[in-house]
Formats: structure tokens, sequence, C-alpha cells
């Protein structure tokens, strides 16, 4: 009867050791969703903001290149499409199309050296390069929180939660095919 108590009670321990270790899978693979899905938004709000400076860019070299109209339509269809965009392909498609516009239009503002000198333009390119800054940071934490993620949910014990959580592999923000180049912004010389 004592050895049954024993096995009886190492038995309990063994089930509070399983049942203490899927608590602690559970929760890290809750923790590790919220963190991809607050890192996502850490990247949307940036590239909202930039969104919503390039009118204000556009408007600015409009005062000085009106006859530049192509460019002008690009770059509001470009803003178009990265605002409509949800899923992380799309928003990064968008997001190197609005990337190539705007360095269209900053190349333009080379052929106009009175615009390059004025205080809101340099003010918007400063803003500018500041969003693109946090944009690329917010992309490398979100990619950073995606691996940490998809490798916890693919692991062992995260296997077998994840499915029944409901938690798929997250998708990485990558550049797409045919934009491997980044654009550089051209440098502005007074």
């Amino acid at each position: 009867m004592k050895a049954f108590f024993r096995f009886l009670i190492v038995l309990l321990i063994i089930a509070a050791i399983i049942a203490l270790c899927g608590l602690v899978s559970y929760n890290g693979l809750i923790r590790k969703d919220e963190t991809v899905r607050q890192t996502w938004s850490d990247i949307d709000a940036q590239l909202q903001r930039r969104a919503e400076l390039i009118p204000n860019l556009v408007n600015t070299v409009k005062g000085y290149a009106a006859h530049e109209e192509k460019i002008f339509t690009e770059v509001a269809q470009a803003r178009e499409n990265l605002v409509k965009a949800a899923t992380p392909a799309d928003k990064a498609a968008a997001d190197a199309e609005l990337n190539t516009a705007v360095g269209r239009l900053l190349a333009i503002s080379e052929s106009y050296p009175e615009l390059k000198a004025a205080d809101a333009f340099v003010r918007l390119q400063d803003e500018l390069a500041g969003t693109e800054n946090r944009i690329a940071v917010a992309r490398t934490r979100y990619n950073e929180a995606v691996k940490i993620y998809n490798a916890a949910i693919r692991g062992i014990p995260g296997v077998y939660f994840a499915k029944n959580l409901g938690l798929e592999s997250a998708t990485f923000y990558e550049v797409p095919a045919g934009h491997e180049a980044v654009q550089e912004v051209p440098a502005v010389q007074f």
C-alpha cells in the first residue's frame, strides 16, 4: 500500500510538472503572438506617418515644378496603394512602389535650386528621412518577432498548442521580387 501511495504521489508530481510546462508554453505562445501583432502595428503606424507626409512633400514640389504632373500622379497612386494594402506582403510591395516614386520626386527637386533652399521642403525631407529610419527599425523588430514566434509554434511543445489556439506562421516583411535594390534618397546639397 505504501508503494502505491508513493507511485501515486510521483504520478501527481509528474502530472503537475507537465501541466505547468503546458501552461508556461501556452502563455509564451500568446505573448509571442501579441509581440508580432504589436510590432506589425509599429510598422503600420510608421508607414501611415510617411503616407501622411507625402502629400505635403508633393504640394511643396508642385509649387516649383508644376509641369512634372506624371510623377505627382505616380506618387499619389503609390501612396493610395500603400494605404489600402492589408497584408505584410501587400504593404511591402506598396512600400517599395512608394519608395521608388518618392525617390523620383526627390530627384526632380535637384533641378530646382530654389526648391532645395525652401524651408518647408527641407523640413519635409528631414521628416521623411526620420520616418524612413523609424520604418527600418520597425521592420527589423517585426522580422525578429516573427522569427521567434514562428520558431516557437514549430518547436516542441508549441507545435502541440499552436493548432489548438489557431496560431499560424507569421509572414516576414520582405522586399518583393524586383525591388531588391533599395532606392537611395538623393543627397541634398546647398
